[in-house]
This record gives C-alpha cells, sequence and structure tokens, in this order.
C-alpha cells in the first residue's frame, strides 16, 4: 500500500502545571527536509528528535512543533530585583516628587529587569513529552495511509483510462493501413506508370513497418502493469513509480510520432494527459 507525503499529525497533553502539544506537517519533497521548533530548554534533545522523526516519515518537507503552555504558577522568569531596585533609585535622583508605584512600573520595564532561570529537563517530564510526540507520529502516519487510499484509487482509474485509449489506438490500425494503401495507389495512378504489385506490396509493407506500433503498445503494457504491481508493494516506492511514468511517456510519445493519423493522434494526446495527472500525484507519493 503506498502512502502520500501529505499529512498533519496533532497531540497533546495536560500535565499538573503544564499542556503540552505537538504539531507535525509535511508535504512532498524529494529528501528530508525537517524544521523543528521547541523550547529552548529542550534543544539538547533535538538530535535524538530528529533521529526519531527520520525513521518514521522517512521523506518530506516536514514541520515539527514543540508547544509547551505553563497552567500553573511556575514561571522561569523572575524579577532581578538589585537592577530593579538600582532603577528606581535613579529615577528618584531625576523625579524626586515621583509616585513609587510609577517608577516601579517604569523600572520592570527597563532591560535585565526580569531575569530568566534556565530550567534543567526534567527527565519524567521528557518521558511524558515522547508520548506525545510518539502519539503525533502515529496520527500523521495514519493521515498519510489514508491519503495514499485516495490517490491508490485515482491512479488506478488513471492506468485504466490509458489502457482503454491504447487499445482504441490500436484499432485504428487496419483502417490506417488501407488508408495508406489507397493514398500511395492514388498518387501513382496519377503518374500514370506501370507498376510491379509484388514490388508495390513489398515497399508498401516496408513503409508500413516504420508506423508499426506494435511494440510500443506492449512495451506499454507492460509498464503498465508493473505499475499497477508496484503500488501493491509494501517498501516506500514514490521513486521507483516516477522512473515508471517515465518509461511511460516515452512509449506513448513514441506511439504519437508512428500514428499518422488523426484520431490515433487525439488518443494520443488523451493518453499524454491522463500521464501527467499520474506524474503529479506521484510527486506526492511516500
Amino acid at each position: 500500500m503506498i502512502q502520500s507525503m501529505t499529512g498533519f499529525g496533532k497531540a497533546s497533553l495536560q500535565l499538573p502545571t503544564k499542556k503540552i502539544t505537538v504539531e507535525l506537517k509535511s508535504l512532498n519533497s524529494k529528501g528530508l527536509d525537517l524544521n523543528v521548533r521547541m523550547p529552548s530548554t529542550y534543544r539538547e534533545m533535538e538530535l535524538g528528535l530528529r533521529n526519531q522523526i527520520s525513521q518514521q516519515l522517512e521523506r518530506g518537507k516536514v514541520d515539527f512543533s514543540l508547544y509547551i503552555e505553563v497552567t500553573g504558577e511556575e514561571t522561569s522568569s523572575k524579577i532581578n530585583a538589585p537592577i530593579v531596585k538600582a532603577y528606581i533609585a535613579q529615577m528618584k535622583e531625576i523625579l524626586p516628587e515621583a509616585d513609587a508605584t510609577e517608577l516601579m512600573k517604569m523600572a520592570v520595564r527597563m532591560p535585565d529587569a526580569l531575569k530568566t532561570e534556565r530550567e534543567e529537563i526534567d527527565e519524567n517530564e521528557w518521558k511524558e513529552i515522547q508520548k506525545v510526540i510518539n502519539e503525533a507520529l502515529v496520527n500523521i502516519n495514519q493521515f498519510r495511509k489514508d491519503e495514499g487510499q485516495s490517490l491508490e484509487t485515482e491512479f488506478k482509474t488513471r492506468i485504466a483510462n490509458i489502457y482503454n485509449l491504447m487499445n482504441e489506438a490500436v484499432s485504428y490500425d487496419a483502417e490506417r493501413v488501407e488508408t495508406v494503401k489507397t493514398r500511395l495507389r492514388t498518387a501513382l495512378d496519377e503518374l500514370q506508370v506501370n507498376v510491379d504489385e509484388n514490388r508495390f506490396e513489398q515497399e508498401l509493407i516496408f513503409y508500413l513497418e516504420k508506423y508499426d506500433i506494435t511494440e510500443e503498445k506492449v512495451r506499454l503494457g507492460n509498464h503498465l502493469d508493473y505499475f499497477l504491481e508496484t503500488l501493491k508493494g509494501q517498501e516506500a516506492n514514490g521513486r521507483k513509480l516516477g522512473f515508471i511514468t517515465q518509461e511511460m511517456g516515452r512509449e506513448i510519445n513514441t506511439m504519437g510520432s508512428k500514428s499518422n493519423h488523426s484520431e490515433m493522434q487525439k488518443l494520443v494526446v488523451m493518453m499524454k494527459d491522463e500521464l501527467e495527472k499520474i506524474k503529479e500525484q506521484v510527486l506526492n507519493v511516500l
């Protein structure tokens, strides 16, 4: 079963004094492009976190966000009392009659009036955060699988359309042979020359061989079958599907150059349109 690279996963947990929220978003990318946003307190855990995400998601442009909302009375910012007192003392020298409350309001807005104490990582808290991260990863992977099922359904529809168009194009082969034969015969009649019928048939066969699309039909059919077979694989196969579509495109283009028939050319254009829609969606496959 294929998976999409597009996905979203979210999980949250309420601790006694904090609310932890993890969000994961992913879009298609040639490799893994991971952007991590998290509080500076947990920065030392980032390398292990990146490895964990890369193993789970493999490819895609991934945005990881860890939000910590303090819901209790704890705070890492405290008033820097000596600095605030020094500011008040200086302002009293300038404004001796100023109200103390007003001086305090101004002092706490001055630089360095608040100091932030670096928190050490609580191992038990990090274990809880890990649970939330794992839940978010499960959610985004489920989202990717669901999107993958939608893509698989669309791929099968497009492949079936190309099959039908290819068979319809081949159905014009007999008519095309007669058209070419008639056109050549008419041209010779207009020249009013005697023609060796055996030689004429030989030249006609040689001429038609250059426009024969039997090999292209067989190869295109094989590529279509291989594409459907690859969809059933368990491994990440977006790149393989991309290579197969390239080969399909070559065969369809060759059929177009050999068609020499207006209806066949219309069908080839329709096949190209179906293939382009497949190529666009293959970019989203993991």
